[in-house]
């Protein structure tokens, strides 16, 4: 997938996850401050500027668009950032390992969908804005 290049690393996540908010800094770490953009994507609007990306795809896992507008989405969007950096892009080579992304992939997708049972919910008075926290939390 494409989207409106930003020039810039920007990495989607969801601010209502305290989980998601503590790792896109530890990630925004391990790339390097000034290179990297951390965006909340549950402000009304803050997807606005990247035509194709959507709450809903945004609420399965998190987004790293490239600086000319590829997006990559959980675990790969991980590998992706890594490889950025030289100390840490051998990394990248086991997400890429035959096999071994299929098992980042799934992990990803377990992890994520149970995000808001690891820390918490970081919503005002302990109520998730729209009801997100509902869509995770629910067993049913």
């Amino acid at each position: 997938m494409t989207t409106t290049p930003p020039g810039h690393y920007v990495l989607i996540y969801d601010g209502l996850c305290r989980f998601c908010t503590a790792g896109a800094r530890r990630f925004r770490g391990w790339m390097g401050a000034g290179d990297v953009e951390l965006l909340d994507f549950q402000p009304p609007g803050a997807l606005d500027r990247f035509p194709g990306l959507t709450h809903d795809a945004c609420m399965k896992a998190m987004r790293l668009v490239t600086p000319d507008g590829h997006v990559f989405s959980g675990a790969e969007a991980i590998a992706r950032g890594l490889a950025t950096r030289r100390r840490l892009s051998w990394l990248t080579a086991l997400y890429h390992a035959p096999g071994l992304h299929q098992l980042f992939d799934l992990g990803y997708a377990v992890v994520a969908a149970n995000r808001y049972h690891l820390m918490g919910k970081a919503a005002a008075a302990g109520a998730c804005a729209g009801g997100t926290c509902a869509l995770h939390t629910s067993k049913g």
